[in-house]
């Protein structure tokens, strides 16, 4: 019997407002050397490539090749990105029921995204520093510590569990007030802001910002200025511009 070919479709990776054709250079994601191109209703257009209609893995070779586009692509146009591992069964299909039904929603969101960008901060302390700023501040928590000292463990499990919750509500407060002089900030700088989960004991901010392009150099010279000032006590990692995924990312339901 023979085997089954795999349909093909349209990968997406993103809306713009382009009422030409045009093709972009970064390849396609796959490896299979598909040329990235527009599909269109009136001015509105999603940059595809030609793709199986599979499930793409997120490794990092494909996030990679996904956002290597959308780079491209920003570089010229205003984007609205499209969820990783979008497929479409056909042009048609995008034309339909991406460009056409929702037409009004992505002239809107291309013109709230117009002339901003992106950009990211992480904020981490410097090993061991929090600790140490803790036991210093905070005489109840250095006491404790410093009574279970030359005890067994099994003598002082309760309290070492103690312990562990005061160090971890005065690390919680420490947090939220390191991160809130930093927000605070950059603020009135900025058209929108998106903080995202803590994801190690030691990141302090996982924020995004929307950021006006005439603004940028501001909140550039007011990220430096944060270094300079916490710049002993936190690593900052300043990311961007980049595709504004924590402001839009279309999500296509091709069944409805």
């Amino acid at each position: 019997m023979p085997k089954q070919e795999t349909p093909m479709g349209k990968y997406m990776y993103c809306v713009i407002r382009c009422p030409e054709a045009r093709q972009f250079t970064t390849l396609g994601i796959g490896e299979r050397g598909d040329i990235v191109h527009t599909v269109h209703f009136m001015d509105l257009a999603a940059a595809v490539s030609d793709s199986p209609i599979i499930e793409y893995e997120n490794s990092r070779r494909n996030m990679m090749a996904h956002t290597l586009v959308l780079e491209e692509v920003m570089r010229e146009f205003t984007i609205l990105p499209v969820r990783f591992g979008t497929v479409a069964p056909s042009a048609e299909a995008i034309q339909e029921k991406v460009l056409k039904r929702r037409f009004g929603e992505l002239q809107g969101l291309l013109q709230g995204m117009k002339g901003r960008v992106e950009l990211g901060i992480k904020a981490f302390w410097y090993e061991g520093i929090i600790f140490q700023e803790i036991v210093e501040e905070n005489p109840v928590i250095r006491h404790l510590r410093d009574s279970l000292t030359g005890r067994r463990p099994e003598e002082t499990y309760y309290e070492r569990i103690r312990l562990g919750e005061m160090i971890e509500s005065a690390m919680w407060k420490k947090r939220d007030e390191d991160a809130e002089r930093i927000l605070a900030s950059l603020r009135p700088l900025v058209y929108q802001t998106q903080t995202n989960k803590a994801i190690t004991d030691r990141m302090v901010l996982n924020a995004a910002f929307l950021v006006d392009e005439t603004r940028q150099a501001e909140f550039d010279a007011a990220v430096r200025l944060l270094d300079e000032e916490m710049g002993k006590r936190l690593i900052f990692k300043y990311v961007g511009p980049v595709p504004p995924y924590n402001f839009v990312n279309i999500v296509v339901h091709w069944e409805e």
